[in-house]
Order: structure tokens, then C-alpha cells, then sequence
């Protein structure tokens, strides 16, 4: 079956949507990180997304603005979020799915700024 025009370009609309989702909901973590980081008040701590990686967006923990280590992963297409394993790959096992209603807004709720709610 030959798709139209008209098809593939929903698809690509439906594409795209889905990666800006990703990249809004994964801001979204970073300000959520970011917020309870400043409860602390010990250090001046920060999280941004980056979205530089092949098939991930890393959220970077910064300390007094000098990058200081990776602090999640989440995957590009699926919106998976991982615990890191190292700097370069995410652990196995899927903790959150930021597409996903429930899991996003309980993510959102238990996400400090230490890593704790990957554990779960």
C-alpha cells in the first residue's frame, strides 16, 4: 500500500510533536530537580537538558555553574527515562516514561536533586 502525501505528512506532524513533548517534559525534570536543589541552599545547584547524544538527551547536573555529572537519560524516540550507568550509557530498566501521564507527574513529585527517585 502506497501512502499519500497527506498521510505522511501527519506522520511527521505526530514525529514531531512527540520529540518536542519530550524535550518540554524533559526541561520540565530539570526545573523540578533545579527547585529542590535550591532547598539545600549548601551549593548553587543546576540541571539542563542536553541534546546533543544520538539516541539520548542527557540531563547534567551543574555545581556552582562547572559541570558536574550526568544525572538521567532520556531516550529520544520513546521518552524513557534511565538511571545513568556512566557518562556515556544509561543502566537497564526503564524508571519513568515522561509520555505518559501517571508516570510523568509521579516522576515530577518524587524527583530531588541527588538521584534518589531513579532508585525505585
Amino acid at each position: 500500500m502506497q501512502s499519500t502525501f497527506d498521510q505522511f505528512v501527519a506522520e511527521q506532524d505526530a514525529k514531531n510533536t512527540i520529540h518536542l513533548n519530550i524535550v518540554k517534559y524533559g526541561m520540565m525534570l530539570c526545573d523540578a530537580l533545579t527547585a529542590d536543589a535550591n532547598h539545600l541552599k549548601a551549593a548553587n545547584y543546576s540541571f539542563a537538558l542536553d541534546s546533543s547524544g544520538r539516541k539520548y538527551h542527557k540531563v547534567h547536573m551543574y555545581i556552582n555553574g562547572k559541570r558536574d555529572s550526568i544525572h538521567a537519560f532520556i531516550d529520544k524516540k520513546t521518552g524513557d527515562v534511565y538511571k545513568p550507568a556512566s557518562t556515556k550509557a544509561p543502566a537497564k530498566g526503564v524508571r519513568y516514561n515522561v509520555l505518559i501521564i501517571n508516570s510523568r507527574e509521579q516522576m515530577l513529585e518524587q524527583a530531588t536533586w541527588n538521584g534518589s527517585y531513579l532508585y525505585r
